[in-house]
């Protein structure tokens, strides 16, 4: 059954990250945060994992942020209200464990990560947990959601690497002085792979400061989301094996190999490059014959 895109709205003003609401009834009845769906767009399409950013079980819906980074995303992105999706399979994955906690708990939002970040700290806040929220991205333009997230937290701290918006540097400048300052029971990073070690490594008491549990969201390359395929498994620093499809996505990040993860996720740029490059050419060509039967008056319609 397709599911319908009935919402569709830029974020931020770099053009490349996009909010979607879709109608998906039974997905949004049993959707909790940490939970993820796989997407396919059509019959040819791939499938990726995106996170569940938010719910509303009453109208039946799941809202998704995307950003454009390959031909996948651009192709989920020039869809519009209106369109339908193939496939959308969920929720997969772990729901993230709400309880209520003794001290408060950091929640830290990287870029796109910042979406998923909001369904954890509301469910965590409406059990009574003090939330503090860090917010992070390059620059300015790519900063979504702040006021969104401005509603689930108790202290909002953004940071952007150019100092455009909020604190020049990084997540882990007022992590550091949150934790010199204050005992915090729990640490969330939702965002790039850098950005999860960096906080790991914050945390893991290695570096003066006092360990803290510390969970992570790994979005890795998933086919069947199921643990069959075992595209999405990643090293633990033990050497053993995990599947971020069915042991996460969220994680305790002090187990796992960042640096074998990283390697990993490099691997099919190359291909994902030479893709994006094909889609890109094919919407320049249909554009092309758009333009040639609107002059030569051709009735003839190209989809």
């Amino acid at each position: 059954m397709p599911y319908e895109i009935l919402e569709k709205k830029e974020l931020g003003s770099s053009k490349t990250i996009y909010e979607m609401v879709l109608r998906t009834p039974l997905i949004a009845k049993k959707a909790h945060a940490g939970n993820f769906v796989l997407i396919r767009i059509n019959e040819t399409g791939e499938r990726i994992p995106l996170t569940i950013a938010d719910y509303d079980r009453e109208k039946g819906t799941i809202t998704l942020v995307i950003q454009v980074v390959g031909k996948s995303t651009k192709l989920l992105c020039n869809q519009n209200v209106g369109d339908q999706i193939l496939d959308v399979v969920g929720p997969l994955g772990n729901e993230i464990h709400v309880k209520k906690y003794d001290n408060p708990i950091v929640i830290i939002g990287g870029g796109i990560g910042i979406a998923p970040c909001f369904p954890q700290a509301k469910e965590l806040r409406d059990a009574g947990n003090e939330i503090i929220s860090i917010l992070g991205a390059r620059n300015k333009s790519l900063l979504i959601w702040k006021e969104k997230m401005k509603t689930v937290s108790d202290e909002l701290i953004v940071t952007t690497d150019d100092g455009s918006e909020g604190i020049k540097g990084v997540v882990t400048d007022p992590l550091k002085q949150i934790m010199q300052k204050r005992k915090i029971s729990l640490v969330i990073a939702i965002g790039p792979l850098i950005m999860m070690k960096y906080v790991v490594l914050t945390t893991n008491g290695s570096g003066g400061l006092p360990k803290v549990k510390t969970f992570v969201s790994l979005n890795t390359i998933m086919v069947d989301g199921t643990g069959m395929c075992g595209c999405c498994r990643f090293s633990t620093l033990e050497g053993d094996i995990q599947f971020a499809c069915v042991d996460g996505p969220d994680v305790d990040g002090h187990i796992v190999d960042f640096d074998n993860l990283l390697k990993r996720a490099d691997r099919f740029l190359e291909q994902e490059r030479e893709s994006l490059e094909c889609y890109d050419e094919e919407c320049r060509a249909l554009e092309q014959q758009k333009k040639e039967v609107v002059k030569n008056g051709d009735k003839k319609i190209y989809s």
